[in-house]
């Protein structure tokens, strides 16, 4: 086994997933006499991003932050917008005022008392978002997440964004090339060479030659051109619990200049899917997700076609219908010998819930914070990485299938097959006849860094009508007093914001003329 120093990263693809796996990697081992690792990314020339729309986390702030760019000069390059959570519409049941909130924020009062047990006894004809919470109100407001003379990174409420995935790659590699000293690659890789050993010694390129290295990450998406191809690691299918195979998206102007952009995610239910709805400052994506099992491309499009017709209000569409199809799955394991898979080459379930970014940010963390030294410790490195993502892609399921398994839609065959006890994964079926009883709570997901919390369970249950039993025996659900404190704190709070925030694109223009105060 090899016990020479770790000192050349190579990355295979670019997109935002290679990119933001570079620009992290690179970061994290920055020295004041240079780069304390070589990294090469190596992108093929011919290969368009997909470009679509795209929703993060409030985590990407603090991914941001950590590889040293200007939220200022993001904004300004990458289209984007702020995002507040997501709005869920005619999920529960297709009924004229079905719609719920997923906000960023922690319930007030979350894990202080038994919130949903007051809020049911005592105010039952408010959604729970809307009790507990600020977002939902700031949302319907159109109302940014903070003010103009609020620090970079810094928030009011708590918040991540809506950007353009194409110009955020580019952003991203101007950054790494300029300012971080990755080694950029226009070139195709059309063989892998490997060590004796079953390591991968060099990638080869069409016009460079090979490149070799000590670690290598495939960001090659669906391709998998290391680990996938190269390594045979197969793709573990979830498409029996998660149907979804494929979008038809399109782009759409405003109808103003002026006009207001949404402060969340809308998710709109469909006959055999589910559309989303993203506010950039320039423009919305839109996209029908939906299954081919399930309905056909044509009424998918048409699907989509008569949601724009519905909603432009009389803004131009700017691309005509594109359709993606994607195998909804991941890898059976992610780090293999010296590669390791981050984005769609380690997996890819649906777009519901904007997991992706996260587990690029997730993976990409874990891997530079705990780079190996050297080949000698890096498989038990590998071991601790597959068992983290293994539960994250695990958990991800769970959450997702959540939002089908409560919904009450029954004019498809769709929601029906979502609901099927075969569909349903064990864990997520014990964990739901567990919070008929009581709320989610961390017990129920106990990982220190778990990628939704118990709270986001409670928004998306509640939410869409699962709302546990109160149980007398607990001594908590007894506290009104104390949670009605709490609801009266979160409407104050409400009050105030609404008063002292700014518009969502007001505040997006100040930002690209004049620039966030910085630290």
């Amino acid at each position: 086994m090899r016990s020479q120093p770790l000192e050349k990263v190579v990355i295979v693809g670019g997109g935002s997933a290679g990119w933001l796996t570079a620009a992290l990697v690179a970061a994290a081992h920055q020295t004041p006499a240079g780069p304390a690792l070589k990294v090469t990314l190596i992108e093929s020339p011919d290969v368009a991003p997909v470009g679509v729309g795209e929703g993060t986390w409030p985590s990407m702030r603090e991914t941001l932050r950590r590889i040293g760019v200007s939220e200022n000069d993001f904004f300004r390059a990458c289209d984007a917008s702020f995002k507040q959570g997501s709005l869920f519409v005619g999920w529960v049941d297709g009924s004229d005022d079905d719609a719920y909130y997923h906000p960023f924020e922690l319930p007030y009062g979350y894990g202080e008392t038994h919130l949903a047990a007051s809020w049911q006894r005592q105010h039952g004809a408010v959604p729970f978002a809307d009790l507990v919470s600020v977002q939902p109100h700031l949302c319907r407001a159109g109302r940014a997440p903070k003010q103009a003379t609020t620090l970079e990174f810094a928030a009011v409420a708590n918040y991540g964004y809506h950007l353009d995935a194409a110009r955020f790659g580019l952003f991203l590699r101007r950054h790494c090339t300029e300012k971080l000293g990755v080694v950029h690659v226009a070139d195709h890789v059309v063989a892998v060479h490997a060590h004796d050993d079953g390591d991968i010694a060099s990638v080869q390129t069409a016009l460079g030659g090979a490149i070799e290295g000590d670690l290598f990450i495939d960001c090659s998406g669906s391709q998998a051109l290391l680990l996938g191809k190269h390594y045979g690691v197969p793709l573990l299918p979830q498409g029996h619990i998660l149907f979804n195979d494929r979008a038809c998206v399109v782009q759409l102007g405003y109808p103003e200049p002026a006009s207001p952009i949404a402060s969340q995610t809308q998710s709109t239910a469909q006959e055999a899917g589910w559309i989303w709805d993203i506010g950039l400052p320039t423009r919305r994506g839109i996209g029908h997700v939906y299954s081919s099992a399930h309905t056909s491309d044509a009424q998918a499009e048409q699907a989509l076609l008569a949601y724009v017709e519905r909603s432009d209000g009389g803004a131009p569409m700017l691309t005509a219908p594109r359709k993606l199809g994607f195998e909804p799955g991941y890898r059976d394991h992610f780090w293999h010998r010296n590669c390791v898979a981050i984005g769609q080459s380690a997996g890819f379930i649906e777009p519901l819930e904007a997991s992706a970014l996260a587990m690029v940010e997730l993976s990409a963390t874990m891997l530079s914070d705990g780079m190996p030294a050297n080949r000698a410790v890096m498989d038990i490195v590998a071991k601790r990485f597959n068992d983290a993502f293994t539960y994250r892609w695990e958990r991800v399921i769970d959450f997702l299938k959540l939002h089908y398994v409560l919904s009450r839609r029954n004019a498809s065959q769709y929601w029906r097959d979502h609901r099927a006890a075969a569909s349903i994964p064990t864990r997520l079926n014990e964990l739901l006849a567990l919070w008929r009883t009581q709320p989610p709570s961390r017990y129920d997901l106990h990982r220190i860094e778990e990628l939704f919390p118990a709270a986001s369970y409670q928004y998306v249950m509640y939410g869409m009508g699962l709302v546990p039993e109160v149980d007398r025996r607990i001594r908590h659900c007894e506290h009104a007093d104390l949670a009605d404190g709490y609801f009266r704190q979160a409407a104050a709070m409400t009050r105030k914001m609404l008063a002292g925030l700014p518009g969502n694109r007001e505040l997006i223009g100040h930002i690209v003329h004049h620039g966030m105060p910085i630290r």
